[in-house]
């Protein structure tokens, strides 16, 4: 099978397209044919070193996809060859054919066709996690989103909009503006630098916003506190680009609240992990959301994928898909 690996830590031209022998499932695994791979920003952090590094090489790229199963190991139940299927962490999904644990997958209903499924595990549970758990919002709160045309950000939009909350999307480019407004940003600034408090506080009535979700790293760190108001809660996510420099938390304004969230505390158990990947399904059919995907990749092309989302270029979601799935 061809699988997209590195064996050694750098640019995108560490990515190799090569042939590797087929997995096979182990006790408790499924064997899935891969039909979409999902393109993460996490993906570049592994490219680069800062994470997997207990991993031997070569290691296998990417952690999202869909597809059907191929074949079950020894003990699983619950699915069986021919079922569609998706998942949100699998390491090595950028292949033809990965190995999952049975626990971590989700079967796909047939009102979702593959790239959709692909496209909304990660970002869709991260989003859900951030809007409706880490900080529920509620009718009349507003909302700064960092990165609002991304694919996170255009979720959390969405979601925002239909919990009855009010949007700020920053984003990095006017090219962009349209794009966030189209998913029901009420404002969107326009900022590449972090100069975005003064225009978040002047919307607001110099009030501030009730929650801010940054994961642009530490170039936005003092804007986003900035434009908190008092009391207001800080979501702070994306480890990739680093965390911001030490702080002293007496020194933190305003009586905020701010954590780091992580979505995986949103989906702990394979129950809940297909409890909120169904939610997000049925929102997708009901038009709750709208799944933007930004470009399709042949699977030999993942190096420019990583170029595109790294450079912080993309609109909405970048996705991979095997010769055999063409």
């Amino acid at each position: 099978m061809k699988a997209v690996v590195f064996n050694r830590l750098g640019g995108t031209e560490v990515l190799e397209y090569v042939e590797r022998p087929a997995p096979s499932a182990g006790p408790g695994e499924v064997l899935v044919r891969v039909a979409v791979a999902g393109v993460n920003f996490m993906d570049v952090g592994v490219r680069q070193g800062m994470a997997w590094n207990e991993m031997p090489f070569p290691r296998g790229m990417g952690v999202e996809g869909a597809g059907r199963v191929a074949a079950v190991g020894e003990g699983v139940t619950g699915f069986q060859p021919g079922d569609r299927v998706a998942w949100v962490y699998a390491p090595g999904s950028y292949a033809e054919m990965v190995v999952v644990p049975a626990d971590a997958l989700v079967h796909v209903p047939d009102f979702i066709d593959d790239r959709t499924a692909a496209a909304i595990m990660m970002q869709g549970l991260t989003a859900s996690h951030f809007t409706t758990d880490f900080y529920p919002v509620q009718p009349g709160d507003t909302a700064l989103i960092h990165a609002a045309a991304g694919g996170v950000g255009l979720l959390m939009t969405q979601i925002i909009k239909q919990r009855g909350g009010t949007v700020i999307g920053r984003v990095s480019s006017a090219s962009k503006v349209a794009v966030a407004k189209e998913a029901g940003a009420d404002h969107v600034i326009v900022d590449a630098d972090g100069n975005f408090a003064d225009e978040a506080l002047r919307l607001t009535g110099g009030k501030g916003v009730d929650v801010v979700y940054d994961g642009s790293g530490p170039a936005t760190f003092q804007g986003s506190l900035d434009a908190l108001r008092r009391g207001g809660t800080f979501c702070w996510y994306g480890p990739v680009l680093g965390g911001p420099q030490d702080f002293n938390i007496m020194r933190l304004p305003k009586s905020i609240k701010i954590g780091y969230a992580v979505y995986r505390d949103h989906i702990p158990t394979p129950a809940l992990l297909r409890e909120r990947a169904a939610q997000l399904f049925h929102w997708v059919r009901d038009g709750v959301l709208h799944v933007r995907i930004g470009a399709d990749y042949p699977l030999a092309d993942a190096a420019q994928a990583h170029s595109a989302i790294a450079g912080r270029g993309s609109v909405g979601k970048l996705l991979l898909i095997p010769a055999q799935a063409d």
